[in-house]
């Protein structure tokens, strides 16, 4: 076996970043602060002037901009891996999860702004600004948000994870017996699936795929002294940190490999060695209208997104400018498109080193609880269909265990012989899951199974593809959406022969029929035997998978039909009621301009309004004569905040208050371009949990966060110590009978 050799030259220095040798992967520059309890202001973003409220009312500055509104909620998501309160491996975590948010944002955000500046688009946004000026604010973000993540990788969290056995290393820190295990994991795991592409005038430019890590290699022949240029495709499928064996010691992929490129390129002198990696716009575009297969159409853009525009280029931050220039001139993109990074390039891949067995650097394992309804004294599955007559049940995961509710009621579903019809909506789900294994059991018992399927469901077209063919194998009917409209909602109907005839029985969520996910996002769910509901939801399974007119609703709120008017009604008799009036909302986004304006005029009626919202908020609270009485907060933390609660005091004119939960959350494409579904929570004891939700996310002075009407986003003051995730823990322990050990 050949000896690998150090490479020290040129910008692929062992240590990525050599000016600071403590710092084993590298160092942030010595320009980095400290992280605070605020995000600051947006640069572009004047105060506003109380005395001209009047004009701002009509005026574009009345909205924040959503794409960078967004980025702030990517910071808040930084500023977890930066809090010495969040165990060290779930920093790492948040630090993964916040670059794979910044490679989502690019591939579809940044590449809509730059196709409609290529195409000449001169529309702006509703706070007024044009594509290109977005783009100038989000690079300025971006640098500086990156810049941060650097710092808190390399000089707070690799020291910590060091100082508890947990090490980041460089191959040149790596003494010679981690160098030869290493050689052997290269050997048996990485070499024979590496295959280098020089560039010279019988081999172009090669295509540089999206999201791939590549190192740019700089080659010559020791005979002829010619220089070439060549690149190295970092393998995807491989651990991006290789770890040593028995150690939780870690060295990037791309190390391992640059050690090892004499054997790839053998009998040249390697020179420089850059780490670079190319996003791509990766939106699906689907001419719907054109498509006489809709299945076909979506397989054929998924191959066709391979080849999308480049629209970020990552480099290690020491690359040469020769290099540099290079690569900028074949991918066809601009300097603004360049992003040098110091450290390792995609930490997304950090998540896998979350997954290493420490748990005394992880958040204590949660076990999602049974309600006691729903389990048995000798701890098997109740009835679903008697609890259900007997009164609505209410879930809340992952406090609840998805397993021994959602999933147990469908496989309990799948298992009954007076079932006779089981319909669904799939946006997103896993499938190995046991919901696509109760489906095809049903189906193969001969129920009458509908699955309707989003295909356009982004970055998970070719799972759902792969497993809407094999439920339609077993005789499923798979029905795969509206034209024009992407199928959101969260919606089961199990329809049951009983002894007075047939009775529907509902689940209506918030949150995707996804196990996995389901123990990491927050999200509601309601088992109702309701007839009325029950009609309603044939009704919109009728008309997602036959032919028809959308029907009028009387329980439900369906979008794209009904949503916009009957939110603009309900929130128009809270205004009605002036300072009688009170609206609360959880949700994932608020940036629909007519759902704001209408906001905007409840509070200058006196209305008290509340907002609870995760990502992306493009309205100003707080702002006198304009939304002085609107308080909008964001909590961020172990899990994923995605349910969607909409209370208002006075209902829909009756006097008694309204509540809905369901799949939309206030942006124009949930209230017009997709379909939606909401319902209402009426039994007395389910609008109890839902206050104690609303009223714990309004307390909670630990991971929330405020907004001001500059922009700012603030930590929540209090002196009551409530975190929401450890408060709704507690509350759900109340109501456990059996914790699901298998979660």
């Amino acid at each position: 076996m050949s000896r690998p050799v150090d490479h020290s030259t040129g910008s692929m220095d062992p240590t990525l970043a050599g000016e600071r040798a403590a710092s084993p992967l590298g160092t942030a520059g010595e320009d980095s602060t400290s992280p605070s309890d605020h995000l600051p202001p947006r640069r572009y973003r004047a105060h506003v002037d109380p005395e001209s409220t009047a004009d701002l009312r009509h005026h574009p500055d009345r909205f924040f901009n959503r794409e960078l509104s967004w980025l702030d909620f990517n910071a808040r998501v930084l500023a977890l891996a930066g809090s010495d309160a969040v165990p060290l491996l779930e920093r790492v975590k948040f630090l993964a999860i916040f670059s794979s948010n910044l490679d989502e944002f690019f591939q579809v955000r940044v590449a809509g702004l730059k196709d409609q500046v290529y195409a000449g688009v001169d529309t702006t946004a509703s706070d007024g600004r044009t594509a290109a000026e977005q783009l100038h604010e989000i690079r300025d973000d971006v640098v500086d948000v990156v810049r941060e993540q650097e710092r808190l990788l390399l000089d707070e969290i690799v020291p910590a994870l060091a100082a508890e056995g947990v090490a980041f290393r460089s191959w040149s820190q790596l003494g010679v017996d981690g160098r030869n295990a290493l050689s052997e994991i290269f050997h048996e795991h990485i070499f024979p699936v590496l295959t280098p592409l020089a560039v010279d005038p019988g081999h172009p430019f090669p295509y540089i795929s999206n999201l791939s890590l590549s190192l740019a290699v700089r080659v010559a022949d020791p005979d002829s002294g010619e220089d070439r240029f060549a690149r190295v495709k970092v393998p995807s499928n491989l651990a991006r940190f290789v770890r040593l064996p028995d150690e939780f010691t870690f060295v990037p992929l791309e190390q391992v490999i640059a050690a090892h490129l004499h054997e790839l390129f053998p009998g040249m002198e390697i020179g420089e060695v850059a780490a670079f990696r190319v996003t791509r716009n990766a939106d699906l575009t689907v001419e719907e209208n054109e498509a006489d297969d809709l299945l076909a159409a979506v397989e054929v853009e998924l191959r066709r997104r391979r080849f999308g525009r480049a629209v970020r280029l990552e480099i290690g931050h020491t690359m040469s400018p020769e290099l540099r220039d290079l690569l900028v001139r074949e991918l066809d993109i601009s300097e603004d498109d360049v992003y040098p990074i110091a450290g390792p390039l995609d930490l997304s891949g950090l998540s896998a080193v979350h997954r290493i067995e420490r748990p005394d650097l992880k958040d204590p394992h949660w076990h999602g609880i049974t309600p006691a309804r729903l389990v048995n004294e000798d701890e098997s599955p109740a009835d679903f269909f008697a609890e259900m007559r007997r009164n609505d049940v209410l879930v809340h995961h992952p406090y609840a265990s998805f397993r021994s509710t959602v999933e147990a009621f469908l496989r309990q579903a799948a298992n009954d012989r007076r079932v006779v019809a089981i319909k669904m909506t799939l946006y997103r789900t896993s499938g190995d899951s046991s919901i696509i294994r109760s489906l095809i059991r049903a189906a193969e018992q001969g129920k009458q199974v509908a699955v309707l399927v989003e295909l356009k469901a982004r970055f998970d077209e070719a799972a759902n593809i792969e497993w809407a063919k094999a439920l339609e194998e077993v005789g499923v009917h798979v029905v795969y959406g509206l034209v024009g409209l992407k199928t959101h909602t969260k919606t089961l109907l199990v329809v049951r022969e009983e002894r007075d005839g047939l009775r529907r029985y509902c689940h209506i969520g918030t949150g995707n029929y996804n196990p996995k996910t389901a123990t990491m996002y927050e999200d509601l769910g309601l088992f109702t035997a309701d007839p009325a509901i029950g009609v309603e939801l044939s009704q919109l399974f009728n008309h997602l998978t036959g032919f028809g007119r959308a029907v009028d609703y009387e329980r439900l709120v369906v979008a794209p039909d009904h949503l916009r008017s009957t939110f603009e009604s309900l929130i128009a008799n809270e205004a009605a009621h002036g300072g009688d009036g009170r609206i609360i909302a959880k949700m994932n986004s608020l940036s629909d301009a007519r759902m704001i304006d209408a906001l905007y005029d409840a509070s200058a009626a006196g209305v008290q309004i509340d907002l609870v919202i995760r990502g992306i908020c493009c309205l100003r609270p707080g702002v006198p004569g304009l939304s002085e009485n609107i308080r909008v907060r964001s909590i961020v933390g172990r899990y994923l905040e995605h349910s969607r609660i909409y209370h208002f005091a006075n209902g829909r004119g009756t006097g008694e208050p309204t509540y809905l939960i369901g799949s939309p959350d206030l942006m124009s494409r949930n209230i017009n371009r997709r379909v939606e579904a909401l319902v209402p929570v009426e039994d007395e004891d389910l609008v109890a949990r839902l206050d104690q939700i609303i009223d714990i996310a309004l307390a909670d002075d630990r991971l929330a966060w405020e907004l001001d009407g500059d922009g700012r986003w603030s930590r929540a003051e209090g002196t009551q110590g409530v975190d929401c995730h450890l408060a709704l823990q507690a509350a759900a322990l109340g109501r456990a009978k059996v914790p699901d050990r298998d979660d």
